[in-house]
């Protein structure tokens, strides 16, 4: 199992290469909507990346409630349980 530090730096790295964000932009409090400017289509192509990295399938609805990156985090760890 991966740690959550190891998640997170997983998850910073494909939203950097993603959205063209430096990494001092992706923290774990960073809003995704507001903070880093990412729309809905951003959202499908982070579930994606997500996707292949997890390996494992992705719902829309456990994504509805991510706000922030560590919710991201959060999201991906559960997924990995």
């Amino acid at each position: 199992m991966q740690t959550r530090a190891a998640i997170f730096k997983e998850v910073q790295t494909a939203m950097v290469e993603l959205f063209e964000l430096e990494a001092e932009q992706v923290t774990e409090q960073a809003l995704l909507y507001q903070d880093l400017d990412l729309d809905s289509i951003d959202a499908v192509d982070l579930v994606v990346r997500l996707q292949n990295l997890t390996g494992k399938k992705i719902q829309p609805e456990e994504f509805k409630a991510v706000r922030t990156v560590g919710d991201v985090v959060d999201a991906v760890e559960a997924l990995l349980r």
